[in-house]
C-alpha cells in the first residue's frame, strides 16, 4: 500500500494510493495516520479494503507528511562512505545519530524555510523508516520486523549552524520545514529489499546527488537496531538514515540554497518531492 495524508495543513486527512495512481479516502477507516495507524493490526485491517470501493478524491490535493502524532524523529549520520569523505569526516565505526525536532517535519512538496542569518542551506535526499510496532533493544535480525514502511526524506540542514555555531547538529537540523517526509510511506511489503533502492536529487534541474541504499555503512536493520540500544522508538517513530555523496558542502567550492531554488529528489519505488526555496 500506499498511504498518504492530504489536504490543508493541519487539517489533513488519511488516504491512499490505489493501483492506478487514483487517491483515495480513508476517513470512513482510520481516523488519521498516527502510530496506532500503523501497527500491523491497523495496516492488515487497511489492506484487505477493496480500494475501488473507497471514495475517490478529486483534483491535485497538497499531500502532508504520511505520519502525524510522532514521539521523535531520528536521523542518522554520515551513513554512506563517499558522503563522509567529501565532507572530511572519518569513516565512522558505529552509527552517529542525532534528533531532528518533530517541528521540522513537513509535507513532501511544500516550500523549504530558508532561516533568518542561513548562510549555508544544504539539501540531503535520504530514505525513512516509520516504525510500527515499539522498538527497545531489538536486535538487528529482527529490527525491520518493526518497520511499517518507508518514504523519501530531505534532511534539509544549515552548515553553519550545523558546524559552526557550536552545540549539536540538531541546532543545524531542525528549523522548520526541514523534514520533507513522503509523498506516501510504502509498506514494507513492497519494497523487497531495502538495500538496493536508487536515489537522486536534483537542484534546479542540475543533477546533485546519485546514490543507491546499497552504499549505506550500517544498513537499515543496523540502524534500527542501534538506536533501539539507545532509546525506545514508539510506533509512528521516524528513522532516516542518511546520503549518498553529493550535497552543497562537499562541492568544490561549496554551493548552498538560495531563495528561489527548487529542489527535488526521489528514491526507487518510493515516489519523488519538488520544494521551493522562500525566505522564513
Amino acid at each position: 500500500m500506499k498511504l498518504v495524508r492530504y489536504g490543508a495543513k493541519g487539517e489533513e486527512k488519511p488516504g491512499l494510493i490505489d493501483k492506478s495512481g487514483q487517491l483515495r479516502d480513508l476517513s470512513a477507516q482510520v481516523k488519521d495516520l498516527s502510530g496506532e495507524a500503523y501497527s500491523p493490526q491497523s495496516l492488515a485491517k487497511l489492506a484487505a479494503l477493496d480500494p475501488s470501493k473507497l471514495p475517490a478524491v478529486p483534483g491535485n490535493p497538497r499531500l502532508g507528511a504520511p505520519v502525524t502524532g510522532i514521539s521523535k524523529f531520528v536521523a542518522i549520520g554520515l551513513n554512506y562512505t563517499d558522503h563522509a569523505k567529501e565532507t572530511g569526516n572519518p569513516i565512522p565505526s558505529e552509527p552517529i545519530f542525532f534528533l531532528k525536532a518533530n517541528t521540522a517535519l513537513s509535507g513532501p512538496n511544500d516550500a523549504v524555510e530558508k532561516p533568518r542569518g542561513s548562510t549555508k542551506l544544504d539539501w540531503e535526499v535520504e530514505i525513512a523508516a516509520i516504525i510500527g510496532t515499539r522498538a527497545k533493544y531489538v536486535s538487528e535480525a529482527d529490527a525491520l520486523n518493526h518497520v511499517a514502511g518507508y518514504c523519501v526524506c530531505n534532511d534539509v540542514s544549515e552548515r553553519n549552524f550545523q558546524i559552526e555555531r557550536l552545540g549539536q547538529w540538531t541546532k543545524g537540523k531542525s528549523h522548520d520545514t526541514f523534514g520533507p517526509l513522503g509523498p506516501w510511506l510504502v509498506t514494507k511489503d513492497e519494497i523487497p529489499n531495502v538495500q538496493s533502492l536508487s536515489m537522486w536529487l536534483d537542484v534546479n534541474g542540475q543533477r546533485r546527488q546519485t546514490g543507491t541504499t546499497s552504499t549505506m555503512i550500517f544498513s537499515m536493520a543496523k540502524c534500527i537496531s542501534y538506536v533501539s540500544q539507545f532509546m525506545t522508538l514508539l510506533p509512528g517513530d521516524i528513522v532516516t538514515t542518511g546520503t549518498p555523496p553529493g550535497v552543497g558542502t562537499g562541492m568544490k567550492p561549496p554551493q548552498y540554497l538560495n531563495v528561489g531554488d527548487v529542489v527535488t529528489l526521489g528514491i526507487e519505488g518510493l515516489g519523488e518531492q519538488r520544494q521551493e526555496i522562500v525566505a522564513a
